[in-house]
């Protein structure tokens, strides 16, 4: 687009669309942009002949985005994100900020690491929101877009592992939270438990194995196939949490970090036993791109989570000398 005919475009307009495909209803997105509907309707309207396209059609429902919304729907997001960070002021003032931090994270962090700093964000920075994603294999990408201010997920601690499972582009930075070791869930009466808990029974039975950024393999696989060996994964899930209510039906055993199948097997009555091999621990970490490092928000942020986070290092550091 020449630069003359960018000139032209009304970014408000953009706005408004974005709220308009978000909500898909004239009444709500007036309330969300603090307008009247007649204003919101002029807004469509102008929209429509911009993009040469109806973009939301009435139906019984309210509004339905057309194709060509939906192909617009990521592309404003990431521009007004962008146009987010280009008007936030170069100090961070918690107490006056309403900065809306986007974070990916992967679902064992809710339980595990955001009860520690969450509430003192909420205190400190009372205006401030956050917006959470679920980690993929997208999101170091949009790390570096922009979409993103942070990312946290597990990561295996030797880069030699890391290259096989999950290795940061050279340009994301990255925190150490704590570190855990991986141990595993099965039901009370497990038919395992009858006999000792050794390589050969863990590797008699079937599993169930969480697919981690696309992937279906882990580490503890390719450990595995260096001495010959295999788990039977009898059925890949897309998160923790599913997992761990197989293990309370079934016989089936789930490998994860310790922490959190020690407070999931509270939950459902579920045991925890110790992985019988060798294993290095992971480390759950803290992601962001490089051009955001000094960025007020983000550093304030990261140092909370830091702080607040001191008392899982120090209770891992003891259990691993244990």
């Amino acid at each position: 687009m020449k630069i003359e005919k960018l000139a032209r475009l009304d970014l408000n307009l953009l706005v408004s669309l974005r709220i308009l495909i978000e909500e898909q209803n004239v009444t709500r997105a007036a309330q969300r942009l603090c307008l009247s509907q007649s204003a919101v309707s002029k807004n469509l309207a102008k929209l429509r002949v911009q993009f040469d396209d109806p973009l939301l059609i009435r139906h019984a429902y309210g509004l339905k985005p057309t194709p060509k919304a939906l192909f617009l729907k990521p592309k404003l997001e990431k521009l007004i994100n962008q146009l987010e960070q280009l008007t936030q002021p170069e100090c961070f003032d918690p107490i006056t900020s309403d900065y809306r931090y986007q974070i990916a994270t992967v679902e064992s962090v809710y339980p595990l690491i955001l009860p520690h700093f969450l509430p003192e964000i909420f205190n400190r920075a009372p205006g401030v929101t956050i917006s959470t994603h679920s980690w993929n294999r997208d999101t170091f990408h949009l790390l570096q877009r922009g979409e993103l201010d942070l990312g946290i997920t597990g990561k295996d601690i030797d880069i030699n592992d890391a290259k096989l499972t999950m290795l940061p582009p050279n340009d994301i930075c990255e925190q150490e939270i704590y570190r855990d070791q991986h141990m595993c869930l099965m039901r009370r009466d497990h038919p395992s438990l009858s006999s000792e808990w050794d390589l050969k029974n863990y590797l008699s039975q079937r599993h169930v194995q969480v697919r981690c950024d696309g992937n279906d393999r882990w580490l503890l696989d390719y450990r595995l196939a260096d001495i010959a060996e295999e788990r039977d994964i009898a059925i890949t899930v897309p998160d923790f949490n599913s997992a761990a209510s197989l293990c309370s039906y079934t016989d089936l055993v789930f490998t994860a970090p310790r922490h959190f199948l020690r407070l999931v097997a509270v939950q459902l009555d579920l045991v925890v036993m110790p992985l019988p091999i060798a294993f290095p621990p992971m480390a759950y970490t803290l992601f962001w791109h490089k051009d955001r490092e000094k960025d007020p928000a983000l550093v304030w942020l990261r140092k909370i989570i830091e702080n607040r986070t001191t008392s899982l290092r120090e209770f891992a550091g003891i259990n691993q000398k244990e």
